[in-house]
């Protein structure tokens, strides 16, 4: 397996301010544990382009793009809304962080690599067409999925999201889409309050009490991700991977383990490699506490990457 690793170092230099739980560290945790583990450099490693206008546009309304770039100053910080903010090195930071999805795209479809994981920030599936919200200004994966379609002439993309909030962006984006399944799992009630009642065939939404643990997420995974995948039978799976649902991450009361995230993975590969020829692009979403997101980044790679763990 060939997995490639898509960053840059734009996505560092985008900060919301001391104290905020999605912080540049959040990248450098990642680095350093994968460059510790002797794994990065058995990846196949790219920096992230910039998304063009047209490639955002697939699933942003222009008039909001043009808003955030009219938004970025030029010094200071500007609030988008009460959890989301810009400094001068945002913009660029969420055009790489969607740049970086449409090149993961590309490389697994002409076969360079066989999946892909984008270590990449501004964090995405709570952006809606015309909204930023939830630490995301653009909606990482769904531009993905939608150049997948458009560009590479897909016919059926799955989104897997393993984040403890709700991919409410990914389901504005794509609820009434024939061609995209979004399965989420999320502790509910819990920001950003949506998903229990908004589901159909293809929107597989499965909340979780605020106390579940790794037996109930992976018999949510089981009774309704699995079943429904292999209705779907989709030819790429795209995943908002996100680790705040981890025991030791105070972002959420969902109590998941290192072992849950190998085990959600490994699902996953086994979806892809039945329905997908293996085809997975992974892209950060969530995970704030800095050491159990490090670790589990590093495993759920290793994974992707056919590594024993």
């Amino acid at each position: 397996m060939q997995t490639a690793y898509i960053s840059h170092p734009d996505c560092l230099k985008h900060d919301m301010g001391m104290g905020h739980p999605e912080c540049p560290q959040r990248l450098t945790a990642i680095q350093n544990e994968l460059h510790a583990a002797g794994l990065l450099a058995q990846l196949q490693c790219y920096e992230a382009p910039l998304a063009t206008t047209d490639q955002l546009a697939r699933v942003h309304a222009l008039g909001y793009i043009e808003s955030i770039r009219q938004a970025a100053p030029a010094v200071g910080l500007i609030a988008l809304d009460a959890d989301t903010a810009m400094n001068p090195f945002t913009l660029n930071a969420a055009l790489r962080a969607a740049g970086a999805v449409v090149l993961a795209t590309d490389l697994v479809l002409m076969g360079t690599v066989s999946n892909a994981f984008c270590a990449t920030r501004p964090p995405g599936h709570h952006a809606e067409s015309d909204r930023a919200m939830g630490f995301c200004l653009f909606n990482n994966v769904a531009v993905g999925v939608a150049h997948a379609i458009q560009h590479h002439q897909l016919q059926r993309v799955a989104i897997l999201d393993f984040d403890v909030h709700h991919g409410n962006g990914s389901e504005e984006i794509f609820h009434d889409n024939p061609q995209v399944m979004l399965c989420s799992t999320f502790q509910h009630p819990f920001y950003p309050y949506s998903g229990a009642n908004s589901g159909n065939d293809r929107m597989i939404n499965v909340p979780l009490r605020r106390d579940a643990d790794g037996t109930v997420f992976r018999q949510a995974v089981n009774d309704h991700w699995l079943l429904a995948l292999d209705r779907f039978k989709p030819e790429m799976i795209f995943v908002s991977a996100g680790f705040d649902a981890h025991r030791d991450d105070d972002m959420s009361q969902v109590h998941l383990s290192d072992d849950d995230y190998v085990w959600i993975t490994q699902q996953i590969r086994t979806i892809a490699d039945q329905y997908s020829q293996g085809r997975i692009v992974s892209v950060l979403e969530g995970g704030y506490e800095l050491h159990s997101l490090a670790r589990c980044v590093a495993v759920h790679i290793r994974v992707l990457h056919a590594q024993e763990i």
